[in-house]
This record gives structure tokens, C-alpha cells and sequence, in this order.
């Protein structure tokens, strides 16, 4: 299938797209400050980088949330199985190895005694749901 867009195009789609502060991250942070929940950001800990890192870090806690994006981390919804049309190989194999990278990341972080909430973009419609179940992981004890 013959791209729509020219290289310079899509490079400069590409670029803007956000690795952080993204709007559904900022929507669980908002709901988090709100519930007067207190959190570093992006996986710091300390003066070392937790593993993968996570987007909301809890240290007290032993707790991290991560804020993924359907498509960028292959979820099961029809966001995440959505296949690119062009380029079809590479695409593949980028999300292949995203999914393999955040599976060991995250089982360093739980083998290291961090507790992992995984949270997908599709999950965060119902904010009232969304709010409950961030509640339940914070405090519920390990």
C-alpha cells in the first residue's frame, strides 16, 4: 500500500508525539493529586530510575503506576490490535519488542518488591470507576 503522506510528513507526525505527560497520564495524575495522593514522576526513586520507568511512583508504598497507550503496547482492545497498513514489518516488530521490554521490566520491578498497577488508555472513560480502582491498589497492603 503506497503511503498518503511523504516522509517528512510522517517524521514530523511522529515527533510530536509524547512519550510523557501524556493526556491520559495527565488525567490519572489530576484524580490522584485530587484524592490527595502524593507521587514522583517517571520512575524516580531516589537517585537511581526504577525499571521501565513508571509513570507515578509511590515510594512509601513500594507502588508504581504505568499509563500505556493501547496501541503503542499492543493491549487486547481494538485500539491496541490495530494494525498499521504500511511499513507493516517494522511496526510489528517495534510493538513486539515494547511488549517483551515492558514484560521484563516489569518483572524486575516486582521481583525487586515494587507492586505494578498497569493502567490502559481504553480503561480511563469512567472516571469514577478509574478512581476506585487506584484507590483500592494504594491501599491495599501487599
Amino acid at each position: 500500500m503506497a503511503e498518503r503522506i511523504t516522509k517528512a510528513q510522517r517524521s514530523a507526525n511522529m515527533s510530536r508525539i509524547r512519550g510523557q505527560d501524556t493526556k491520559p497520564e495527565l488525567l490519572v495524575r489530576r484524580l490522584l493529586h485530587h484524592a490527595g495522593y502524593r507521587y514522583r514522576l517517571h520512575g524516580r526513586y531516589r537517585s537511581e530510575r526504577l525499571p521501565g520507568r513508571p509513570d507515578l511512583v509511590f515510594a512509601a508504598r513500594r507502588k508504581v503506576i504505568f499509563v500505556n497507550g493501547c496501541f503503542w503496547h499492543t493491549h487486547s482492545c481494538a485500539a491496541g490490535q490495530h494494525a498499521p497498513q504500511s511499513n507493516v514489518e517494522f511496526w510489528a516488530d517495534k510493538r513486539r519488542r515494547t511488549v517483551e521490554r515492558d514484560a521484563r521490566q516489569l518483572g524486575t520491578l516486582r521481583a525487586t518488591g515494587w507492586r505494578v498497577l498497569v493502567l490502559w488508555e481504553c480503561e480511563l472513560k469512567d472516571t469514577s470507576v478509574l478512581e476506585s480502582r487506584l484507590v483500592a491498589f494504594l491501599e491495599t497492603d501487599p
